[in-house]
């Protein structure tokens, strides 16, 4: 459809010339095509995500942490390492002389997978009341260096899991994974639907809410055909840096990348395609329309992903990998979702021309002062009316969320069985096995030290509380190859019961100087109380003269990965909050006003981590939540919650040099009062997606981002901060020239 140039728009202000054409055009129309070309081939890329992730313990932890230290000098050792699981048997009344001939037959199965380290299976264990058997089944993690991937270990488990349950039949003999490889691949399997159907209900989700903002059943299709070309070239980018282990990679980046790019895509279409119509009121050419609605909303779009794609980077800070990797990973997310929304979808509506409206296509009739119409209009109002009272009462009403919720969030770490939202086989498996045999055999502490010291360090560690006392509780590392040797001359030796330590002769033989020693915990691996055990043991080992001894082995791991999230969070929130203050400081060319914005969302963030405490204890029934929870919490709500606060202030910075400060703020919170909440819904509906993978990290992610973005949008933006500004006044902008403005 041709439309002629125009020559002059009008507002209740009086004519609006036609928008000077000096923005690089050419330019973003060739970013446009790009983007277009790029995030079309880079959705292939999406599924293969999973090819590259990492969700071990070992990969969320710096080179530098004792546990990955210790398990690079473990190589050294036993060049082949596996995780520990087991294969559970079980019947309420008892194993019957069939189910004891089937376990037998499902061991003899179970050695010809493909990817069990059969050499290092023990024999099958039997409980004392008789009602449950469990097969020790070491899964090949690496071999020489090598790691094996997350999808080939859930392989070998199913593999695993299916001979078993062949072998038993349908007796009635119940069949159950547990120990760290049954948990490690029920983790790794909770995300296999990540590329579809967390990100299909997510899209379902935006393009329901979009229809309802728009009203439209064509302008939706705009907005998120360009979120979907961002996130496939995301995902394309994001592959080849993991595939090369530039980043590191995991399950919950990459549900939080689906999420992030969807939820802030949306959000920025959403400003734009609002500034857009509101110029197409005042040109009667769409392109002057989106000429002049792509110059007033780069700068407040440009400010949002800016800060957002910093404060991700300050992650980067970190010790633990996963958090460093989840830095980058958002970041260029974000990154991407920018240059699509800047590009191609400002490029395609003004192509399209305004019949995307249909049916409320806006024309250029010269007559709609958008700041005095609407609800947002009576809510400005009211706002500048009661500004104090509005502005002490919801501050009143934060502090009272935090004060009432924050007592029940505890950040103390949930064990890995109590990490699922549902109960998996690996769950149940584990709870029998906990409850019928020795809670910490198949996952022991391992301690490297110097060898001259290993008859003081053995005792050292057997006076450790939390340490098993039975036979072989602690003993130096079997060198599995000098075993192999005996058994081949003696195979009746296979079946001998485990009296102690084994001999001398069979153990590992030191390397420069060092040697191993593993230690049985008292408790399940991943327990509260075995993480108590491993502080105590390394302050035992440490403090023996000469020994330069190490702790490590999946308790240690775990441990590890929780005091690095501590130390993350002390370290990085500080960052974040220096970081954002800059841009924004830049942005309204102010001091005061980024550090009184700062505060609402912070004070914002601080109710929302109340109410989730809360939430998590008394609604959800959650035992906890994991360490690094305030901190996703905290870079996920500050970043994005001072998005709308960006959107707001700049939309007031413009209103106030035409109108002065007061008048400014009302104006700025009526015309942003709804794309700015249709905003906040969109990311908070986005963000509450991640609620149906089956982990409680990201369902209480999805949760505090959801809930705390709904309060930035309708409580601190509609009514703390317009009210806070509009009773400052102009001093608000201090120390810039509009302090010398009107009021």
């Amino acid at each position: 459809m041709a439309e002629s140039v125009s020559t002059e728009a009008r507002s209740d202000d009086g004519p609006i010339p036609p928008p000077r054409r000096k923005l690089p055009i050419f330019t973003i129309v060739a970013f446009a095509i790009v983007a277009f070309f790029a995030g079309g081939i880079g959705g292939s890329f999406q599924a293969k995500l999973t090819e590259v992730q990492k969700n071990d313990n070992a990969s969320f932890l710096s080179r530098t942490a004792e546990s990955t230290l210790v398990a690079d000098e473990s190589e050294r050792f036993v060049p082949i390492q596996y995780l520990p699981g087991f294969v559970v048997f079980h019947r309420d009344s008892g194993l019957t002389d069939a189910d004891r001939a089937a376990v037998a037959d499902a061991r003899t199965a179970i050695t010809r997978v493909e990817g069990v380290d059969v050499e290092d299976m023990t024999p099958t264990e039997f409980s004392a009341d008789g009602t449950t058997a469990a097969v020790f089944v070491p899964l090949l993690a690496s071999r020489d260096g090598t790691d094996v991937t997350g999808d080939e270990l859930v392989a070998t488990e199913e593999a695993v899991l299916d001979a078993a349950r062949d072998a038993a039949g349908d007796t009635g003999l119940e069949v159950y994974p547990a120990g760290v490889g049954g948990l490690l691949t029920a983790f790794i399997a909770a995300f296999e639907g990540i590329d579809s159907s967390l990100l299909l209900t997510a899209l379902g989700v935006v393009v329901l809410i979009l229809l309802v903002v728009y009203r439209s059943p064509v302008l939706w299709v705009f907005p998120l055909l360009s979120a979907l070309l961002a996130l496939g070239t995301a995902s394309m980018i994001v592959y080849f840096l993991a595939d090369a282990d530039i980043i590191t990679l995991n399950g919950q980046s990459q549900g939080i990348l689906f999420v992030l790019v969807i939820g802030a895509g949306t959000d920025y279409a959403l400003l734009l395609v609002s500034r857009y119509r509101e110029e197409l009121h005042a040109y009667p050419n769409r392109f002057d329309a989106m000429i002049r609605a792509w110059r007033e909303s780069v700068g407040a779009i440009t400010a949002s992903a800016v800060t957002v794609t910093v404060a991700l980077l300050c992650l980067m800070f970190s010790e633990l990998n996963s958090n460093k990797g989840l830095g980058p990973v958002a970041a260029i997310g974000i990154a991407c979702t920018y240059v699509v929304m800047m590009t191609f979808l400002p490029v395609s509506l003004a192509v399209a021309g305004r019949w995307v409206f249909w049916p409320r296509q806006p024309r250029a009739d010269h007559a709609v002062d958008l700041a005095t119409h609407g609800i947002w209009g009576r809510i400005a109002s009211w706002v500048g009316r009661h500004d104090r009272p509005a502005w002490i009462g919801t501050t009143l009403v934060l502090l009272v969320l935090f004060a009432a919720g924050i007592g029940s969030l505890n950040t103390d770490g949930l064990t890995t069985t109590e990490s699922f939202t549902t109960k998996p086989d690996a769950v149940i498996g584990q709870e029998l096995y906990t409850e019928k045999f020795a809670p910490g055999a198949g996952a022991p502490a391992v301690v490297t030290a110097n060898a001259g010291t290993t008859d003081a360090l053995i005792a050292a560690i057997a006076g450790v509380e939390g340490i098993a006392t039975g036979p072989g509780a602690v003993c130096p590392q079997v060198d599995y190859a000098k075993a192999r040797a005996l058994l081949a001359a003696n195979p009746d030796l296979a079946n001998a019961p485990s009296l102690g330590c084994p001999p001398a002769a069979l153990t590992v033989t030191p390397v420069d100087g060092r040697t191993m020693i593993n230690a049985e915990l008292a408790d399940s691996y991943d327990s509260p109380a075995a993480l108590a055990t491993i502080e105590r043991l390394r302050e035992a080992v440490h403090a023996v003269p000469g020994a330069d001894a190490r702790v490590g082995g999946n308790t240690a791991a775990t441990l590890d990965v929780q005091q690095s999230s501590v130390h993350d969070r002390n370290l990085i929130i500080p960052i974040v909050l220096v970081v954002i203050f800059a841009v924004l400081a830049v942005l309204l060319r102010s001091l005061l006003a980024p550090l009184l914005l700062i505060a609402t969302v912070v004070l914002s963030f601080a109710a929302t981590l109340g109410v989730s405490g809360f939430v998590f204890t008394h609604v959800f029934g959650f035992a906890g939540t994991d360490p690094a929870f305030p901190l996703f919490a905290f870079v996920f709500l500050v970043a994005l919650g001072i998005d709308y606060n960006i959107f707001l202030m700049t939309r007031v910075r413009e209103e106030t040099g035409r109108h002065g400060t007061r008048s400014g703020v009302l104006r700025g919170l009526a015309v942003t009062g709804g794309v700015i909440t249709s905003a906040g819904v969109v990311l908070a509906a986005t963000f509450s997606v991640l609620g149906i993978l089956p982990l409680v990290f990201l369902a209480e992610i999805g949760f505090a981002v959801a809930f705390g973005v709904l309060l930035d949008t309708i409580v601190v933006r509609s009514i703390l901060v317009p009210a806070l500004a509009h009773d400052i006044g102009r001093t608000i902008w201090w120390p810039s020239a509009l302090t010398r403005g009107r009021p």
